[in-house]
């Protein structure tokens, strides 16, 4: 959310709405002796401003000024693969936004009209198998990564459904939580053909009572998809007044509940 830009010396900044600042990396010198300079110039501007936090996105080629600003009180919030943001505290005790501290992943429950669950086979772990999905990509929707793994992993097409469960497991990953949404997904073909053929195995329909009672298979798979069997979970909706927000979004509710009488 961004209220205006302006510039302040060399730098072009962002005025949010929690009373912080953030230097758009584009801005930012080639020149370390102009940029220590201007620096100095807009933590004394905004100390004098009372604004709360400073935050300054570092690219790659930037990373040099990272021991210059960690000298400066700056410390670190937020890396991505060639993207590094620090954010420096202007007023005391001010509040810091939480970091990312989570990875999504999604799990797919396909069932086709023959009465068969959509199964796959990890290389890392043959011993089972186990429902197709993997990570969300930063920025994708859920139901754009439920159509892409069981695609990638099965080379089976889907639809997006609805959402039947939500897990949350600590530690994951990078010592981060992990929340784990699992979708229920319509196929619309059924020939198996994995192109993730580094990660997967085999991939095959199993007829679901079948898969339901082998004892090899984890009892979480199998609740999974009882509740794909027997629920309608949480179907995508929208509304009109969001329909105008410059984000992309997905909104997801249960059906209604009619109404008893007593």
């Amino acid at each position: 959310m961004e209220y205006f830009t302006e510039s302040i010396g060399c730098f072009e900044v962002v005025f949010d709405p929690y009373n912080g600042v953030t230097v758009k990396s584009e801005s930012i010198p080639n020149n370390k002796e102009q940029f220590e300079k201007n620096l100095q110039q807009l933590i004394q501007q905004l100390k004098e401003g009372k604004r709360n936090l400073l935050w300054i996105y570092l690219d790659i080629e930037h990373s040099y000024l990272i021991p210059y600003l960690s000298m400066h009180g700056f410390t670190f919030h937020t890396c991505q693969t060639t993207r590094l943001l620090m954010v420096k505290k202007i007023a005391n005790n001010p509040i810091i936004p939480t970091a990312s501290n989570h990875t999504l992943g999604v799990g797919v429950v396909v069932l086709n009209d023959a009465n068969e669950v959509l199964v796959i086979q990890e290389r890392i772990s043959k011993t089972t198998y186990k429902l197709p999905g993997g990570h969300i990509d930063d920025g994708e929707m859920i139901s754009t990564a439920v159509a892409r793994e069981v695609k990638e992993e099965t080379g089976v097409d889907v639809v997006f459904d609805s959402i039947i469960s939500l897990g949350h497991f600590y530690p994951h990953q990078f010592d981060k939580s992990n929340l784990y949404i699992i979708c229920k997904a319509t196929p619309l073909s059924a020939e198996i053909n994995i192109s993730d053929t580094a990660e997967i195995v085999d991939a095959k329909w199993v007829d679901v009572q079948e898969y339901l009672n082998d004892d090899e298979v984890l009892e979480y798979n199998k609740e999974l998809i009882s509740l794909a069997l027997n629920t309608k979970g949480l179907k995508p909706f929208d509304l009109e007044s969001l329909k105008k927000i410059p984000k992309t979004y997905e909104l997801f509710k249960l059906d209604k509940i009619t109404q008893m009488s007593y």
